[in-house]
């Protein structure tokens, strides 16, 4: 789906407003609030998506309306949140990582401002950084796909080359070596600039390229570029990982599963937290205990997965929360473990 112009532009943002005042101590019952999405777009099926059925629910519930804008660069995010603030918004939403240096500089101009960073962390008593721990959901998918292949070749295509990215493939990794030790894994990154998030073509090449390999099945982490390594393997009759939103739906029978992280959960509750007065600055992680990444088992992959790997999949998953396995954050040390 091709993202839809927003009526909002910025030079409407940019209007200078009257000086901030303070943010109410208690419930607000229709708090002013805003969201900027990242350059993959409302629509991407995947993470901005997330962010947006968050949003979604939290209006429906409230009929409070959010004010959407979407930010191509990191000079235009500064731009759009620096009007949003001064539009007296109670809380800003910031969806991505490349939003950090704009939210650490818009939110120091504007203390009043309540600000929510979704995978990054700024500084400050009005920002709220909500990190997730990406590699607990991703070893979750490993296993599965570990389980699944019969080549044991396992196939993995991120978009941008960062760390967060990065972090998604080890925790992937870690996954597959413990249920398959002798399995092989391929890897590629799309590019290494933010264009890396929008060619789904160059996706669709990755995965095919993988696939001539021996691979047969792929984790694609690297939204809307990501659609394209899902198609071709659904042209190859191979099996597909989806991420962040439950992309399982769109390729019913070669979708493997999805790892979803729950940036709608975030959003939403960000939300609520205004409006009911305890909203709080500073950093929130979570994981697989925390509810805020899983795997997906519905109606769409329940023909692919084997009751066998249900099984052992949902005991990865409960060791994991129980402390009984340990999966390094790639982020937190040098490199991947395996």
């Amino acid at each position: 789906m091709k993202f839809k112009q927003l009526s909002v532009t910025i030079a409407a943002l940019c209007v200078a407003g009257s000086a901030m005042s303070a943010p109410a101590a208690g419930p607000i019952a229709a708090p002013k609030l805003g969201v900027v999405y990242d350059a993959g777009g409302k629509f991407d099926k995947s993470f901005n998506q997330s962010a947006y059925e968050g949003l979604q629910r939290f209006t429906k519930e409230t009929g409070v309306k959010v004010l959407e804008v979407q930010a191509n660069s990191d000079t235009q995010a500064e731009q759009v949140m620096r009007g949003l603030a001064r539009k007296k918004i109670d809380l800003i939403a910031a969806i991505g990582f490349s939003q950090t240096q704009a939210v650490q500089k818009v939110a120091k101009e504007f203390p009043n401002v309540r600000f929510v960073l979704i995978d990054s962390i700024a500084q400050g008593a009005n920002v709220n950084s909500v990190m997730f721990k990406e590699q607990e959901g991703s070893y979750l998918v490993g296993t599965a796909a570990a389980m699944a292949s019969k080549t044991k070749k396992l196939g993995f295509v991120g978009g941008m080359d960062i760390p967060l990215i990065r972090a998604f493939a080890c925790g992937y990794a870690q996954g597959i070596k413990a249920t398959a030790p002798k399995a092989e894994i391929v890897q590629n990154m799309v590019g290494t600039t933010a264009a890396a998030w929008n060619d789904p073509a160059k996706g669709g090449e990755l995965a095919r390229a993988q696939f001539d390999r021996g691979v047969d099945v792929v984790f694609a982490v690297a939204g809307g570029s990501g659609m394209g390594a899902l198609q071709m393997a659904k042209e190859k009759g191979k099996l597909a990982i989806g991420v962040d939103s439950n992309q399982n739906y769109l390729h019913p029978g070669t979708m493997l599963t999805s790892m979803v992280k729950r940036v709608d959960v975030a959003i939403y509750d960000s939300f609520k937290s205004v409006q009911n007065g305890t909203w709080k600055g500073g950093v929130t992680y979570k994981g697989l205990k925390e509810g805020g990444v899983d795997w997906v088992l519905d109606k769409d992959n329940r023909k692919v997965v084997t009751p066998d790997i249900e099984k052992r999949v949902m005991g990865v998953r409960n060791d994991i929360i129980n402390g009984k396995i340990k999966v390094i954050d790639y982020r937190a040390g040098s490199s991947c473990p395996v």
